[in-house]
This record gives C-alpha cells, sequence and structure tokens, in this order.
C-alpha cells in the first residue's frame, strides 16, 4: 500500500494510503479494512492515531462500522443523480423525478411504500403545516431505491383537512400525482418552498442508507402552497450528501 513518512499527523497519512487502496480496488465495497490493531502495528502507529484515520474514511463515506465485522468498505455511486425542479404536476400529472432522473444516468429505480397513515405530525412539520393543536396529517412515507440500493427517503405529509382521507393516496403515486389529486379538491399547488440543510445522519436513516450515523446527508423539506398561500403538502427528503449532485432549474420571468 506504501509507506509512511515522518512527518506530523500520521495518521492523515494512514487515510490516503487507505483511501487510494479502496479506490484502485483493493478493499472492494463490501470487504473488510484490516482491523485497528493490525493497522497500528503495520504503521508503528497506536490505536488513537489510527482510530483517527478512521474517522475521516467515515466522514468522507468510504467505510462504516459493523459489529463483528469492523470497518465495512461502502460502495459510492460514480453516477450522481440530478435533482431538478422546474416541473409542472399540471402538464405531467403521474411523472417521477426520482425514476426519470435514475433513468437518465443508467440506472433502474424502485420506490416502495412504507407507511401510509393519517399521523400526528412531528412538531416542526406541524408549524409548516401550519396544523391546529388536534389536526393530523396524512404521512406516505417511501424507501427509494437505485439497483436495489437504498438511496433516499421521503416523507410527505399532507393536512387531513386537504387530503379528506387516506385513501387519497391509492394507489400509491410519485410527488406529481399526488399533486394533481389534490387539486382535484381544489387544494393544487401554485407555489413551492425548499429548505436545504446538511446535517448528520440519524441512526435510521443510517441503517436504511447504509452510511455511517453522523455521516453528511441532505434534509430536503419541500413545501407547497395553494392560491391562497395555504401550505397543502410537505415532503422531507433524506439523501447521502456524497451520493447526490443537486440542479436546480427555472425561467426567466420575461415582463414588458
Amino acid at each position: 500500500m506504501g509507506s509512511l513518512e515522518a512527518p506530523k499527523a500520521r495518521y492523515k497519512q494512514v487515510a490516503d494510503l487507505l483511501r487510494d487502496a479502496i479506490k484502485r480496488g483493493e478493499y472492494p465495497a463490501g470487504s473488510s479494512l484490516p482491523s485497528q490493531p493490525e493497522l497500528a502495528r503495520e504503521y508503528d502507529l497506536n490505536q488513537s492515531s489510527i482510530s483517527r484515520a478512521m474517522a475521516m474514511l467515515r466522514a468522507e463515506g468510504l467505510i462504516r462500522t459493523e459489529h463483528g465485522k469492523g470497518s465495512v468498505v461502502l460502495e459510492v455511486p460514480t453516477v450522481k443523480r440530478v435533482r431538478r425542479i422546474d416541473r409542472d404536476y399540471r402538464t405531467r400529472p403521474t411523472g417521477s423525478s426520482f425514476a426519470e432522473e435514475l433513468n437518465k444516468a443508467g440506472r433502474t429505480s424502485r420506490t416502495e411504500l412504507v407507511v401510509c397513515d393519517s399521523v400526528d405530525a412531528p412538531a416542526d412539520i406541524a408549524e409548516v403545516l401550519r396544523l391546529g393543536e388536534s389536526e393530523q396529517a396524512l404521512l406516505r412515507k417511501r424507501h427509494m431505491y437505485a439497483e436495489d440500493k437504498p438511496v433516499q427517503i421521503a416523507a410527505s405529509y399532507i393536512p387531513m383537512s386537504v387530503a379528506g382521507s387516506v385513501d387519497i393516496a391509492m394507489p400509491d403515486t410519485g410527488p406529481s400525482g399526488m399533486y394533481a389529486r389534490i387539486a382535484e379538491r381544489g387544494f393544487g399547488p401554485v407555489r413551492f418552498t425548499e429548505d436545504i440543510e446538511v446535517r448528520g445522519a440519524q441512526e435510521d436513516e443510517a441503517v436504511f442508507l447504509n452510511i455511517s450515523p453522523g455521516q453528511p446527508v441532505f434534509a430536503i423539506l419541500r413545501t407547497a402552497f395553494d392560491k391562497d398561500n395555504r401550505p397543502v403538502e410537505t415532503c422531507l427528503n433524506v439523501l447521502a450528501a456524497l451520493q447526490w449532485k443537486l440542479t436546480y432549474a427555472w425561467e426567466q420571468d420575461v415582463r414588458s
């Protein structure tokens, strides 16, 4: 794998050497790196320094720690999906940006509906939707895959006063299709906002996305408003930051 030089911060050199070995395929996805005691002996460093090197690789999304397996190499896609928001649900009522963008990248998509129910929304979601104290929301939580590998979590909340009932979500539809359905009830979205936060993955998110807890994720909260400026839906998308590229497109408003 190479030799170390003498300078300070040698744990960074260990991280560099292991990173290069991973990229060369010496440690393919799913394989385990040598144990920390083995690496400490190989590089003549203490385990504290090796732990710091492993922490760097975890933060970069190259490895995760698994009980009984140690540091396991993760697959980092070479094709990044591009997210676009220049869509019109009225002219493309059944489109799915998730499926379309993955297909453009030559990848096969699959979406699994894991929750569809009337729930008490989390406090931050209830605030965004301006829900009353006892008002519930329709939750549609979906797990999204590329080649059967988990890549995204989407949790959509619609006030029950807008949804009418859980039945509006059946059969399952992508986000654009749901906008068409609530439009039929008089709540068609005319304006959207998105709030984007980069934060550490929560435990359940990390488990599904196959990343380490705390690894950076995009948390994208998209909210739809009707003509009366009422929030009619908000959707939280969680994506591993190293796997995604976000692109936003819009048309210029030309006025004479």
